[in-house]
């Protein structure tokens, strides 16, 4: 367990050291990602579909925040679905409308959910999402991932529906428009998963702002398993046709994810744990204290000492240059003890020896007990 946490702080340290190098190496990576997978499941447009778009474009991200990659793939996406269709571009557009109100009114500082939520579901992950949610964020977040569950529910009907929309005529603008928006308000499948994982972040959120020991590891096994359930009832009552081997599997690996953002988010030691009480004029307080694990990085402290000899050299004695000394500095050096003494030369003027360190030079004194050479 020290070495991991060890790891976590060098981790740490190394993120505090470059933090302006990996935040936009991040951004980069997340935006090329998620335009390619757009690219690559849509591909209507074929001049927005090239590799240089894509890295010209994720680069340009990465010095751009959160809430402008969400526009731009939103404008990805909206051109795709205009070479497909000009009707289903129009229905995508006023579906993002509806989502941006709701987004910015609720969850506006969310805009990594909203993004991860519907890459995941392309990744077929997308059990993580409701419980590391719920344990990094708010109630209020329930909002960006119904945003993103439908971001990826409306692109998957576009690509359902995109060889019916390609039959029908320039002058069955009615017909594209009522298929679209039937298909989206008729898709049973993205009504139970955003109920089912809308109540999952809530599940978690309120465990694990409990009081109780280990609240982290009951919440997300409790979130995995409401999850589960929720899920397995909706199947079941609209014939979503959810394969439960992959549900069970992706929550085993929700649960694995949440408990490495616990170790890094929520590593305490509940066996020092400590309650106090104590008063004021007004109220009496109850306090319980749970320490962080948290262990002392080791570091090297490497000092270069130079001697010289001090006096004149006796005659038919050529002078030697000084020497060099390496020693270590340890947390015990500070109760007074001292690094090891370079020893003197023969011929030297007992009172007038010298020791250089660094650039400044400090005289030693003359009872000092120095081996003669």
């Amino acid at each position: 367990m020290i070495v991991l946490l060890e790891m976590k702080e060098r981790i740490k340290l190394i993120y505090s050291k470059y933090e302006a190098f990996i935040i936009p190496v991040f951004k980069f990576l997340l935006a090329f990602i998620v335009f390619n997978t757009l690219n690559s499941r849509m591909g209507y447009m074929t001049r927005i579909d090239d590799m240089t778009i894509e890295l010209i474009t994720a680069l340009a991200c990465s010095f751009l925040p959160l809430g402008l990659m969400v526009l731009i793939a939103a404008v990805f996406s909206l051109m795709h679905m205009y070479a497909l269709s000009m009707e289903v571009a129009l229905v995508g557009l006023c579906m993002y409308l509806i989502m941006y109100l709701l987004f910015f009114r609720f969850s506006p500082k969310d805009s990594l959910v909203v993004v991860l939520t519907p890459l995941l579901f392309a990744f077929k992950i997308p059990y993580v999402v409701p419980i590391a949610v719920g344990l990094l964020c708010g109630p209020s977040s329930l909002v960006s991932v119904g945003c993103g569950i439908a971001v990826f529910y409306l692109l998957q009907t576009v690509i359902d529906s995109a060889p019916n929309i390609r039959t029908m005529g320039d002058e069955a603008i009615l017909e594209k428009v009522r298929m679209m928006v039937e298909s989206i308000v008729g898709n049973k499948a993205m009504l139970v998963m955003i109920a089912a994982f809308a109540f999952t972040v809530l599940v978690v959120y309120l465990i694990r702002r409990m009081s109780v020991d280990y609240s982290w590891t009951i919440a997300m096994v409790a979130g995995a398993m409401i999850n589960v359930v929720l899920l397995l009832i909706g199947d079941l009552l609209y014939d979503v046709n959810l394969s439960v081997g992959s549900v069970l599997l992706g929550s085993l690996l929700a649960i694995v994810v949440a408990k490495v953002l616990e170790f890094f988010r929520f590593c305490v030691d509940y066996s020092r744990t400590e309650k106090v009480q104590f008063e004021d004029d007004e109220y009496y307080y109850y306090v319980k204290a749970v320490p962080k694990m948290t262990v002392a990085v080791p570091t090297k402290t490497v000092k270069r000492i130079n001697s010289q000899r001090g006096g004149e050299s006796e005659p038919g004695m050529s002078r030697q240059p000084g020497r060099s000394v390496e020693t270590q500095r340890t947390p015990s050096d500070r109760n007074g003890s001292r690094a090891a003494r370079p020893q003197g030369r023969s011929g030297a003027r007992k009172g007038q020896r010298g020791m250089t360190m660094g650039n400044a030079e400090r005289q030693m004194d003359p009872d000092d007990n120095l081996e003669e050479i």
